[in-house]
């Protein structure tokens, strides 16, 4: 039977507390009320005792560890020494006991399999910190491709133990980037590395580095006196009385920063995500000769259907009546007298497509992406609505998957939601044209010789000149505008 060895329960003013001394060694046998560890506090040293007699199989916290109240820091097997418990517990700390009689299992957490297309990817974000308790199928860290994000989650409750990759950092398929220690207890905290450095605030207890920053001190101003170089008050105030210390370097120094006033500037590293879309923009633009061609069309009539019947569609089909899936309709339609506009060039070879896969640009907070509704010409309107509104959320929350994304034979832009009066949209390659819609406006218009106002909305068709001549976008866009101001010839298809 096993015994944690816990940190004593600390005064409620008091925050965290110091592992100051082990008396005891993995392998030791001890006795019941010896004491195996002292515990400092910022007025006080705790005294850890046996609560039987055994041998101490793990040492979790090693001196100079700052820990918690009733927070784990070892293990004590109750007994008579066996050769497993006389072993080193160090060799395999994640496999200790982190609650009575209980076993942890380490599970490594790895990036999952990645797409064939894909060399690498980027740790984009952890949700938990080493010594977190987890609760299965909880998302532990993102892994961001080119294209999606990728979830990570927990295999099985425990405590998170080691975090090897951290963030931004690049990782491949299967790599293994930290430790699950399935089993253990909320209480229990991640073992600690012998070989790592103590940190500066490991050096000293909590009540010793808030004197230093009163005293304006670093521990590396500080000679520490105690065992491990550890930094006493004592220590602080000989460094703060030295004559040398007075004019602390980095204040002399404030005047330069102090003569920026508030122009500051922050610089991250751009996700990958971002980096992908810098590249296949760049591509666009360099290796295709792109054109633009804009028409303008009244939108009136559309928005008066929309008035008329989107109570009852969305009483019919628990979905809103929005204007993309009219857009999607109209490039449907539009697609199919012009098959050079749904085609691509793949090499030497002009690639005609008998499908439409419409790619719709989604603007998330890691970038535009453009996932796919696939078949687009087989969807009803509720569908079509339905299916961009799932695809925007995917978007929005990072869960759109490699097939949502790969693909697409023609793209629709909406640019009009940010308020975009007019715009030229870039490729998104390897499709020959792209569609970018606008903000509605009302507008004076000539009509039959008369001046009317109009919600009127340009429409820009930037496409591949290699591949589509300027009759047939002309004819495209303007087959466009006349299906969006006669929304009735969508359902009779003339």
């Amino acid at each position: 039977m096993t015994t944690e060895i816990k940190v004593p329960v600390l005064p409620e003013s008091v925050a965290d507390a110091t592992v100051a001394t082990w008396h005891v060694q993995v392998g030791d046998k001890v006795s019941r009320d010896q004491v195996l560890v002292d515990i400092e506090t910022d007025k006080v040293v705790l005294e850890v005792q046996a609560l039987s007699d055994g041998v101490i199989t793990s040492i979790s916290e090693a001196e100079g560890s700052t820990v918690l109240g009733s927070q784990v820091i070892g293990i004590l097997s109750e007994g008579e020494a066996s050769e497993s418990a006389s072993a080193p517990a160090e060799s395999a700390p994640a496999a200790s006991s982190a609650s009575t009689g209980d076993t942890v299992n380490v599970i490594d957490i790895v990036v999952p399999v990645l797409p064939e297309s894909v060399a690498d990817a980027t740790v984009a974000g952890w949700h938990v910190a080493e010594g977190d308790a987890v609760t299965v199928d909880q998302n532990l860290v993102d892994i961001e491709t080119d294209k999606v994000v990728l979830e990570v989650v927990a295999q099985d409750n425990g405590v998170i133990g080691k975090i090897i990759h951290a963030e931004g950092d690049t990782v491949l398929g299967n790599q293994k980037i930290g430790e699950l220690n399935a089993g253990a207890s909320a209480s229990a905290a991640p073992a600690a590395s012998s070989e790592e450095a103590i940190s500066n605030d490991e050096l000293a207890s909590p009540s010793v580095r808030r004197l230093m920053t009163e005293k304006g001190l670093t521990a590396a101003d500080v000679v520490g006196s105690g065992k491990g170089g550890r930094i006493s008050k004592e220590d602080v105030e000989a460094a703060a009385n030295k004559p040398a210390a007075a004019p602390v370097a980095p204040k002399t120094a404030a005047p330069v920063a102090q003569d920026l006033g508030e122009r500051t500037q922050k610089r991250v590293p751009m996700t990958r995500l971002r980096k992908t879309i810098a590249t296949r923009l760049l591509e666009a633009k360099n290796s295709t000769a792109m054109l633009t061609t804009f028409n303008e069309v009244n939108m009136k009539p559309i928005m008066d259907l929309r008035k008329q019947y989107k109570d009852l569609f969305e009483k019919a089909h628990d979905t809103r009546l929005g204007f993309m899936s009219f857009y999607v309709k109209a490039v449907n339609e539009a697609l199919k007298r012009y098959p050079a506009v749904n085609a691509s060039i793949d090499g030497d070879d002009i690639v005609y497509h008998n499908y439409f896969d419409i790619s719709i640009a989604v603007s998330t907070p890691r970038g535009l992406v453009t996932p796919v509704l696939r078949d687009a010409d087989q969807l009803s309107m509720a569908g079509i609505e339905n299916a961009i509104r799932d695809l925007a959320i995917k978007g929005r929350d990072g869960k759109l998957t490699m097939a949502e994304m790969q693909g697409g034979n023609f793209t629709i832009t909406n640019g009009g939601v940010f308020g975009s009066l007019i715009s030229t949209p870039i490729l998104n390659l390897p499709q020959a044209a792209i569609l970018g819609m606008h903000k509605i406006q009302d507008r004076p218009m000539a009509v039959d010789g008369k001046v009317e106002i109009l919600p009127m909305m340009y429409l820009a068709l930037s496409y591949d000149h290699r591949l589509i001549d300027g009759k047939e976008s002309v004819g495209f866009l303007v087959t466009i505008k006349e299906l969006l101001e006669d929304p009735a010839r969508l359902l009779l298809d003339v």
